[in-house]
């Protein structure tokens, strides 16, 4: 998989060879985006399964759904990650009801067959969902774009940036202004990079000037992925989403958020309930300007990695089997 933690300057290709590997990549964002963890994560299964030494099938169960607690657990907001590691893990026992004789070797060849359709998938689910969103961005259009959810985010193609890039392909000119997305920086550091490989015009802009944008009346729709969707439609996401959705709203611009039917959490009522990822205060505390830092030496610092927007500032859901519109609690049920 590409280290995303050296793009833009290094396009580096790292091989995990054991499903520890997997579970630090997905903690240290050398892999990150709710599909792509979620594929990671399947693949990091096939990994022990491989790893493992059970001599029976009950051995070896026992050791996936330990790796699968591990895995799991590294990043709690997106639920791909989970729905992707218990959907393996159905799989397999289900393999195991039908037919118990079942080697091992056999069973070890379902975990992998299993994260391999989970991974086609995702490219398929990518462009239906660009086909969908492609239909609500027109000619000339400028777009603003909160964090990462192209190719990178995803096993290729992308959601809501997928959406971008298929209005491209077809021939409309859009434009895209990209927000930093601090402080890991992945609207400046990966998005503008992806839309340069893709030829798609663009601009980065602060976080705190997409209020300027919105209200002087050069953007046209706003977009974003999605970690979780509740079943009510709120919408947890990359930190920052919210204030940029009351932003949009306040200014009567459509806020779209794009996600496959796996990120909708239907066990959860709405989005107070999203377990809401902290993360390390040093990605605050260690931005450098001019190659000082930016912090005074003992300041502290808080990192929530996810913020829910409410569903009333959402204007639709973009899947791939179509766009949802409100009421999300009836119409998010018609295609779960």
């Amino acid at each position: 998989m590409i280290d995303q933690r050296r793009l833009p300057a290094v396009l580096d290709v790292v091989t995990l060879r054991s499903w520890m590997e997997v579970v630090d990549a997905i903690r240290n964002m050398t892999v990150r985006g709710a599909p792509a963890i979620g594929a990671a994560a399947a693949f990091g299964l096939a990994l022990s399964a491989n790893e493992s030494k059970a001599h029976s099938s009950k051995v070896l169960i026992a050791d996936l759904e330990s790796a699968a607690v591990i895995l799991k657990a590294t990043r709690p907001t997106a639920i791909n990650l989970a729905w992707a590691v218990d959907r393996v893990l159905m799989a397999l026992g289900n393999e195991i009801t039908g037919n118990p004789s079942l080697k091992l070797d056999d069973l070890r060849l379902i975990v992998l067959n299993e994260a391999q359709r989970i991974a086609e998938e995702d490219v398929t689910t990518n462009k239906r969902m660009g086909e969908h969103g492609a239909k609500l961005i027109h000619d000339g259009d400028t777009i603003l774009h909160h964090c990462n959810t192209g190719a990178l985010a995803v096993v290729d193609w992308g959601t809501a940036l997928g959406v971008i890039r298929t209005a491209h392909e077809q021939g409309k000119r859009v434009h895209v202004l990209v927000d930093e997305t601090r402080p890991r920086l992945q609207g400046s550091r990966l998005t503008a990079w992806e839309l340069g490989q893709y030829g798609i015009p663009y601009e980065i802009i602060t976080d705190n000037s997409a209020g300027y944008f919105l209200r002087s009346g050069q953007v046209q729709e706003v977009l974003f992925g999605a970690d979780r969707i509740a079943a009510n439609g709120d919408v947890a996401n990359k930190i920052g989403t919210y204030m940029l959705a009351l932003a949009a709203n306040d200014n009567n611009v459509p806020v779209y958020s794009v996600a496959p039917v796996s990120s909708i959490d239907f066990s959860i009522a709405e989005g107070n309930l999203i377990p809401i990822e902290e993360r390390d205060p040093e990605e605050v505390l260690g931005i450098q300007f001019h190659g000082e830092l930016v912090s005074p030496k003992g300041a502290k610092a808080r990192n929530p990695a996810f913020d829910v927007t409410p569903n009333r500032l959402i204007t639709a859901i973009i899947t791939e089997k179509g766009i949802v519109k409100p009421p999300y609690k009836v119409n998010l049920k018609g295609i779960g």
